[in-house]
C-alpha cells in the first residue's frame, strides 16, 4: 500500500470495546479536551489536503469548493504545512499525560509520533519525504498521480462534479509547473532522480501527451462517467480545450526540462548520490521500519532470512518435483509452465481479474474463524491503468471513501500477464485485500470511538507488516491448495530479499543491476518484474523494508502472546488490536504487553 495515502476524518471519543478493558477506563480529566483538539486538527488536515477530503468523500456540503482544487506543489507550501505540523505537535503535546485516561494517552502518543515524522523532511532536508526525496520520477509527481486521482477518487454524481472535474484538470496544469520549478530548484541543490529513471519518466510523460486530447484518458474518464449518469453537456469539448490549451503545454515544459535534466544528472543509483544521502537514508530506514535497526543490521537480517525461507521453499518445490537447479531457478521454471499461465490477451487479463475476485470471496468466508468482526465494506479489484503501469508498482490498495460512495480498489499491474503465474496470486490478494490492507483498513475505519485522525492514518511497518502477516492467517486458514503454498512463501523470501536490496542499494552502493540480478536469483521473478521492482527502491528509499520488519513483529508479538496466556490466548482477541489504530511497532509491542497484563488479570 505507496505508494497508499491516507490521512484522516472526522469524529472521537475516548475508549476502545471489544474485550480490551485496558482501553477501557472511565474517561479522566483531559480526554474530552484532547478528542476536541484532534477533531480539529482533523478538520484542519482536510482543509489542507483536497485530495485527502476527495479520498474521504468528505468533499461535499460545506467542503464542496475542495472538491475543485489540488493542492499546491510549491517550497512555499512545504514550509507552510511544516509550520502547520509544528503547530500541532506543540498542542497535543501539551496535554500532560498524567490527566489523561490509557485510551488518550495511545491516542496523544500515536499522534505525537505522526506529526514528528512529518517534520523530518523538510525540516532537515528541504525536501517533501525522506522515503520519496525527489520531486519528479516514474512513480511520482503530478504527471503520474493526477490523472490518476482524478479518474478513480474524483466521483462524478451530478453536474456540479463533473464541473469540479474540469477544475481539477485545469489545476492539473499549474500542479505541471509548480512541479517543474520545485523540481529545477531541487535539482540546483543535486536532488534528480537517476537517468534511467527519467527515462522512464519521459516515457509515461510522452504516452499522456501523444494521445489526442479528445480520445485521452484525462478527458475521456468524465465524458464516460457523465453519460453514465445521464448528465447533460458538452464535456468532452470543456474538457479537450482545458488539455489543449493548459495541461499540454505544462506537460511540454516539463518534458523539456526533464530532458535537459537526463544530460546532468549524477551518476549512481542509491540515495547516497545526493548531498546528504546517507543521512537521508537514515531517517528513511528508521520512519520506514519505526526502529532504530541500521543499515548493516538489516541487511544481515535479509540474508538470514532469505536463506530460512528459501531452506522451506526446497522442501515444497521438491515435493512437487522441482529438484534440479537453486530455489530460485527452480521458482523461475514454475513460472513458465503452461498450467500455470494465463493468456496474454484481454481474454487472459478478464480471467486473471474473475479468479482474484472468486479467491477473495472464498477467504472471506472463513475469517470469521480468525478475527471476531469482518466489515463487509466494498472494495473492486482493477488493472493499473495502461498510462502508468511502466512505472507503476505490481500491486497495491487504495482505501475505500468514508461515506461509501468509491469503493476501495486494490489494482493489479497487467502489463505483462506473465509476471503473474497462477501460484502466486492468492498471496497477493490475501495481501491487498482480505485479511490484509482492506481488512486491516476497515476495522481501523470502524474501530468504536477511536479518532479518526487515527483510525485513517498508515504507518507502513505496522500497515504493510500487517498485510504480510495476513498472507500467513491465509495459510491457516487453508487459504493455499497445492503448488500455492510455493507462493505463499516465495513472497515472505520477496520480502526478506529486499531487506539485503534496500540496504544494497542505498548503503552499500550496490547498482541497479547488481540488486536485479540478485532478485532474479533468489526469487525467481521474471527479470522484467524484478526490475521495476528494484527501480522502485531506488527512488523510494527504505520503504521496501517496512514489509518483513513488521512482519517479523507482528509474528513475535501473537508468540509472546501464546507464551503468555497459554490456553487464555485467543486469535480473534489478539487481532482485536487492529481496533487500536495503526502506531509505530515500538508503540505496537508496549500495547501487547499491555492486553496480555490485563488479559491475564480479568481471566485469573
Amino acid at each position: 500500500m505507496d505508494r497508499r495515502t491516507f490521512i484522516t476524518s472526522a469524529s472521537a471519543a475516548a475508549a476502545l470495546c471489544h474485550g480490551q478493558a485496558a482501553l477501557a477506563a472511565p474517561a479522566a480529566q483531559g480526554d474530552v479536551a484532547l478528542k476536541a483538539a484532534l477533531d480539529t486538527q482533523f478538520n484542519d488536515d482536510i482543509l489542507n489536503s483536497p485530495e485527502t477530503a476527495t479520498s474521504l468523500g468528505l468533499d461535499k456540503g460545506n467542503l464542496a469548493a475542495l472538491k475543485s482544487r489540488l493542492s499546491p506543489r510549491t517550497a512555499a507550501q512545504r514550509n507552510r504545512e511544516l509550520a502547520r505540523h509544528r503547530k500541532w505537535l506543540k498542542r497535543v503535546k501539551s496535554f500532560e499525560p498524567a490527566k489523561l485516561s490509557d485510551p488518550a494517552r495511545l491516542w496523544r502518543d500515536q499522534v505525537i509520533y505522526d506529526l514528528d515524522q512529518k517534520t523530518i523532511a523538510p525540516a532537515r532536508f528541504g525536501i517533501n519525504s525522506v522515503q520519496r526525496p525527489y520531486r519528479i520520477f516514474q512513480q511520482g509527481g503530478s504527471y503520474f498521480a493526477v490523472p490518476d486521482f482524478i479518474n478513480s477518487q474524483h466521483t462524478i454524481e451530478t453536474a456540479a462534479d463533473a464541473g469540479a472535474y474540469l477544475a481539477r484538470l485545469d489545476a492539473f496544469a499549474a500542479a505541471l509547473d509548480q512541479d517543474t520549478a520545485e523540481q529545477r530548484a531541487q535539482s540546483r541543490r543535486g536532488f534528480t532522480a537517476p537517468a534511467w529513471s527519467i527515462d522512464l519518466t519521459l516515457g509515461q510523460m510522452n504516452k499522456l501527451r501523444g494521445q489526442q486530447a479528445e480520445g485521452s484518458g484525462l478527458v475521456q474518464s468524465l465524458v464516460r462517467r457523465a453519460a453514465a449518469k445521464g448528465i447533460a453537456g458538452d464535456w468532452q469539448t470543456r474538457a479537450a480545450s482545458i488539455v489543449n490549451k493548459r495541461v499540454y503545454p505544462a506537460l511540454d515544459r516539463q518534458i523539456a526540462l526533464m530532458e535537459g535534466l537526463r544530460k546532468t544528472t549524477q551518476a549512481g543509483d542509491g540515495i547516497w548520490r545526493v548531498p546528504r544521502g546517507d543521512e537521508i537514508y537514515a531517517a528513511a530506514l528508521a520512519q520506514a521500519t519505526t526502529t532504530t535497526l541500521t543499515p548493516d543490521a538489516v541487511h544481515e537480517l535479509g540474508l538470514r532470512q532469505v536463506a530460512e525461507i528459501s531452506s522451506q521453499l526446497d522442501a515444497i518445490l521438491r515435493t512437487a518435483g522441482l529438484t534440479q537447479g537453486g530455489v530460485g531457478e527452480r521458482l523461475a521454471q514454475l513460472n513458465v509452465r503452461p498450467d500455470q499461465l494465463y493468456p496474454d490477451s484481454d481474454a487472459g487479463r478478464k480471467a486473471l481479474i474473475a479468479d482474484l475476485n472468486a479467491g477473495t470471496k472464498d477467504i472471506v468466508a472463513k475469517l470469521p474463524r480468525a478475527f471476531s468482526s469482518v466489515p463487509q465494506q466494498p472494495m473492486d479489484i482493477r488493472a493499473v491503468p495502461a498510462d502508468i503501469q511502466d512505472g507503476a508498482s505490481n500491486g497495491y490498495y487504495n482505501r475505500a471513501s468514508l461515506d461509501g460512495t468509491r469503493p476501495a480498489i486494490y489494482w493489479i499491474n497487467l502489463k505483462s500477464v506473465g509476471d503473474w503465474p497462477k501460484y502466486s496470486l492468492p498471496a497477493l490478494t490475501y495481501h491487498e485485500g482480505y485479511p490484509g490492507h482492506h481488512l486491516q483498513g476497515s476495522i481501523a475505519q470502524l474501530a468504536g470511538e477511536v479518532p479518526m485522525l487515527i483510525r485513517n492514518n498508515f504507518i507502513s511497518a505496522y500497515g504493510e507488516g500487517w498485510a504480510l502477516y495476513s498472507e500467513q492467517v491465509a495459510e491457516e486458514l487453508g487459504g493455499y491448495t497445492g503448488i500455492e503454498r510455493a507462493g505463499f512463501l516465495q513472497s515472505f523470501l520477496f520480502r526478506a530479499a529486499r531487506l539485503a536490496i534496500d540496504t544494497g542499494l542505498h548503503h552499500k552502493r550496490w547498482t541497479r543491476e547488481q540488486a536485479t540480478d540478485y532478485m532474479v536469483r533468489t526469487t525467481g521473478f521474471a527479470q522484467p518484474r524484478s526490475q521495476r521492482e528494484i527501480e522502485r527502491y531506488c527512488t523510494q528509499p527504505g520503504q521496501a523494508c517496512s514489509y518483513k520488519i513488521g512482519h517479523n513483529v507482528w509474528i513475535e508479538q501473537r508468540a509472546k502472546a501464546q507464551a503468555a496466556l497459554g490456553p487464555r490466548f485467543d486469535l480473534k482477541w489478539f487481532h482485536d488490536v487492529l481496533k487500536d489504530g495503526v502506531m509505530p511497532l515500538s508503540m505496537l509491542e508496549a500495547r501487547m504487553d499491555a492486553r496480555i497484563a490485563e488479559r491475564l488479570k480479568t481471566m485469573g
